[in-house]
């Protein structure tokens, strides 16, 4: 309903005064309906000048405000559970900023859980429009489930790598077992706690840092069968998920050791706690990618922050607030900086899922049914 509308709809008068109406009461009624005339004209100049004034900070270039001129825009971020404190640090600074340039209010709906149920959830109508996830196999799975398109990978910088980390080998204090290496870990009387892999995330890259330590500093397959296997005899149980693996060894103290992610290490520290850890000098890049959900943003009209928000969790002030979670900074001049190079452990083989031949390729021969690591549970179970 028009202003206009709204303000003469109980103002009845007739077309005609009838004889014997005082005509003041008519003078009256000209002057009433001139003056609401008036207010009317003012209010649509008023509302053009609004649509169209450079000065309208959440106004775009083609005069319409975004978001259906509310002002503002809901994102759906879903992500792998060890990256909220970084997110919960990034996603203000973020907001300030896009507040700034577009006059546009960003809201935030936040899911962390494990990659792999954070990625079934997609699949199944979580309707996310960014995912953040442990291993570039997850973010595989919403493509080929049709949500995100192919090639996202080349939209952003570093193959779509946004956050990364290493293994760390926690142990007992004072590291009773003599721990210093992912050897050690074979040795007799090591009780080693670590996830399943074939339901963790986490766990597939820890798998990864023991197969490629032995392969990658010269022994073959062969060796390194033998070796995992090893491991794998010392682990008295697998756990569903790295959560529980970590509750497993400091709640209810079982095992020697316990192989986690240094940036999930390091966060324990900042809240309090004294983990006796390593960082073995041969490790895997533990590298976590980030997409935009192509069919949700284009469902829910955010593309444009959304890309936006992307591109910003690159940018060195992003990037930073990853490292003092405990990632490793993505931006080579963000690792330069004094305050990382002493925080993280120089790593001196370095390799990552590519060089053992890349997701799809490693999932088939290692985690796939009556694949490597099947066999070795076949083994040891004999």
């Amino acid at each position: 309903m028009s202003p206009w509308q709204r303000l003469t709809q109980h103002l009845h008068w007739p077309q005609q005064p009838p004889v014997g109406t005082n005509k003041s009461l008519t003078a009256l009624k000209r002057f009433v309906s001139l003056f609401l005339v008036g207010i009317t004209l003012s209010l649509a100049v008023a509302s053009c000048g609004q649509g169209t004034s450079n000065n309208n900070p959440a106004a775009t270039p083609n005069g319409a405000t975004p978001a259906a001129n509310k002002g503002n825009v809901e994102l759906t971020l879903v992500s792998f559970a060890v990256t909220k404190a970084a997110h919960e640090a990034i996603i203000p600074k973020f907001v300030e900023q896009w507040q700034k340039e577009k006059g546009q209010t960003v809201t935030f709906n936040q899911s962390y859980g494990g990659s792999g149920s954070q990625t079934r959830a997609v699949i199944d109508g979580l309707e996310a429009d960014i995912v953040h996830l442990a291993l570039a196999l997850d973010t595989a799975k919403i493509e080929k489930a049709g949500l995100i398109e192919p090639g996202w990978e080349k939209e952003v910088p570093n193959e779509g790598i946004v956050s990364k980390s290493v293994g760390a080998i926690v142990t007992r204090e004072g590291n009773p077992k003599g721990i210093k290496t992912w050897e050690d870990l074979s040795k007799d009387g090591v009780k080693l706690i670590t996830a399943d892999p074939k339901t963790s995330g986490v766990a597939r890259w820890n798998f990864l840092a023991l197969w490629g330590s032995v392969v990658k500093t010269g022994g073959d397959e062969t060796k390194a069968l033998d070796f995992t296997t090893k491991v794998y005899k010392n682990v008295p149980i697998l756990t569903k998920d790295a959560r529980e693996a970590t509750d497993v060894f400091f709640k209810q103290g079982q095992g020697d050791a316990l192989i986690n992610y240094e940036n999930e290490i390091i966060l324990a520290g900042q809240k309090g706690e004294k983990p006796t850890y390593i960082i073995p000098e041969v490790n895997v890049s533990i590298d976590n990618p980030i997409a935009v959900v192509d069919k949700n943003v284009d469902k829910h009209g955010t593309r444009e922050v959304a890309e936006a928000f992307v591109k910003f969790l690159y940018s060195p002030e992003a990037q930073r607030e990853f490292a003092k979670a405990g990632f490793r900074p993505v931006d080579a001049t963000v690792a330069a900086e004094p305050e990382f190079v002493q925080k993280y452990t120089p790593i001196k083989t370095l390799f990552t899922a590519q060089d053992l031949g890349g997701w799809g390729d490693i999932q088939k021969k290692f985690f796939d049914d009556g694949a490597v690591f099947d066999k070795i549970q076949g083994s040891i179970k004999q």
